[in-house]
């Protein structure tokens, strides 16, 4: 995960934007009715994810044509291996595997390939207009998914997660009314699955990133919407907490979280305590040895 960023607010507003709400639940998100103009610059969270491998799929009902339960079966080892394809980062060959299910009522599936698109938009070498509609993929897929399972948490995840990412194309008015649905998705793949410690740690991150804002962001996310979301590090550090105590040591992220967010709240002594864990996590990706990086920084400033 390239991490979760807060950016300064644009200056300029933007367009008349249209509140769309679809069946289900809150499956609601904010749109603009023409493209948006260029802004300075946008409240940015949600930018990746995790690589980790999530299991638990449903049981097949017994049935009792021979076809269709080898359709079943070929099913089954197709999420099997989709699961190995992500836990060894094969982002390409998951797709791949994926794609041709896109037409499935299956929401294991659509959920799959809703985090493949995504993964697939963040590979250095896709072209800014494929990102774009790799982005955009990955927010339908994640949609399709919440509509034939609204009770898979993983769903919900992947819908906040990918109406998060489709919001920075969207503009600030558009990125903000979103970010009261992105909660909501959080929260309720938290209430369906109160183990899944990447939920946790994205909502998490989520108030960091409302509490990180400075005041002058406030004030002109208060001109956009009369109650704009607000959070403090001590919400933040509740979820971070939290995430640590369901998987102890999951996600090296999540370690560099605490220790920045103790720092927030002044608290030196637990600052470089998770800090220092941060540091001497074993890097197993690239994003390993950003944190890696960026926890020896910050120990250095604090003992400076």
């Amino acid at each position: 995960m390239a991490g979760v960023t807060t950016r300064s607010i644009a200056r300029s507003l933007l367009p008349a934007s249209k509140y769309v709400r679809t069946k289900g639940f809150a499956r609601q998100h904010w749109t603009v009715r023409k493209k948006p103009v260029l802004t300075v610059g946008r409240t940015t969270f949600l930018v990746s994810l995790p690589a980790l491998t999530y299991l638990g799929n449903e049981a097949y009902k017994r049935v009792q044509s021979s076809t269709v339960v080898y359709a079943l079966d070929k099913a089954q080892e197709d999420l099997e291996q989709a699961d190995y394809l992500y836990s060894c980062g094969e982002t390409e060959k998951l797709y791949q595997l994926l794609v041709q299910y896109k037409n499935s009522d299956d929401a294991e599936f659509l959920w799959r390939l809703a985090r493949a698109s995504r993964d697939m938009a963040l590979l250095p070498h896709i072209s800014v207009p494929e990102k774009k509609r790799l982005t955009y993929e990955a927010f339908e897929y994640a949609k399709w998914a919440l509509e034939r399972n609204e009770a898979c948490f993983a769903a919900h995840k992947w819908y906040a997660v990918c109406l998060s990412d489709v919001g920075e194309y969207e503009g600030v008015k558009v990125k903000i009314g979103n970010s009261y649905i992105i909660k909501e998705h959080l929260e309720r793949a938290i209430e369906l699955n109160p183990k899944d410690a990447t939920s946790i740690h994205i909502l998490g991150y989520w108030c960091y990133a409302f509490a990180e804002l400075a005041w002058y962001q406030r004030k002109v996310a208060a001109m956009i919407f009369a109650s704009p979301p607000t959070a403090t590090y001590e919400e933040a550090l509740e979820f971070f907490l939290k995430a640590e105590e369901v998987d102890p040591n999951f996600y090296s992220k999540n370690l560099l979280m605490l220790g920045k967010t103790y720092m927030m709240l002044k608290d030196q002594d637990k600052a470089v305590l998770w800090l220092s864990k941060a540091r001497d996590y074993h890097a197993h990706t690239a994003e390993d040895k950003e944190v890696h990086k960026e926890a020896l920084d910050l120990l250095k400033k604090l003992h400076a």
